[in-house]
């Protein structure tokens, strides 16, 4: 089966900024980008803030671009401390607080959302459901398993069953296919691995969206 998830060119979209209050009295700087009409709602959180991650870099960008072409309604939210969010950085801690804050404003606008995440941001949505015993779909866009020592994704255990898949290219710079295969299964999640591609997935993006659309629709998802 292909990956690529057939994409219409004339779907009418449209943009629209919001701010998300998250714990501490922290306002967090989002946008919808929305297609007319949408087959579901999906919230992306990007990657690691200390190493210039924003919602608008170029695969949050081109990803959720190629999502909405494919039907899905996309929250983006910077991370307190960073764009127009107010606060700081708090090595991870409050930012799982800004995923929850994220999530509360998606459903309290629509339908229940789907959880994706690049990277660091990937990981801080985990690391919510992991908390919450929250069984949200999600689709974790490689993700580290430790930054600078640290673990960052929470022990499979802490995870209550639900939908999850990990995307990975083969050349990923932070965590090598063995070491993130061996976390899905533990976990009960699929990976699907880009051959030739890096943590960043250049040239690759519209790949990455089809396939984060494949889950979401119910397709099978092989690597």
């Amino acid at each position: 089966m292909s990956h690529e998830v057939p994409m219409s060119h004339e779907v009418p979209m449209s943009h629209e900024l919001a701010v998300i209050q998250s714990t501490g009295g922290i306002s967090l700087e989002a946008r919808w980008d929305r297609p007319e009409p949408s087959v579901g709602a999906l919230v992306f959180c990007h990657p690691d803030p200390q190493q210039g991650g924003t919602m608008t870099a170029p695969l949050m960008h081109k990803v959720t671009k190629a999502l909405v072409a494919r039907g899905f309604s996309v929250l983006r939210f910077n991370f307190r401390g960073v764009g127009l969010s107010t606060g700081r950085w708090d090595e991870g801690s409050g930012e799982i607080d800004d995923v929850a804050a994220a999530m509360a404003h998606a459903r309290d606008t629509g339908p229940d959302p789907g959880l994706v995440g690049w990277s660091f941001g990937a990981a801080t949505a985990l690391q919510w459901q992991a908390r919450q015993r929250d069984p949200t779909p999600f689709a974790g866009i490689a993700p580290p398993l430790r930054i600078d020592g640290v673990d960052r994704l929470p022990s499979p255990d802490r995870l209550v069953p639900a939908r999850r898949t990990f995307i990975l290219g083969d050349r990923d710079q932070f965590v090598t296919v063995d070491e993130l295969q061996a976390y899905a299964d533990a976990a009960g999640a699929t990976v699907s691995v880009l051959k030739g591609s890096d943590h960043f997935f250049f040239f690759r993006e519209d790949t990455v969206a089809g396939l984060i659309a494949d889950h979401w629709l119910g397709e099978a998802v092989s690597g």
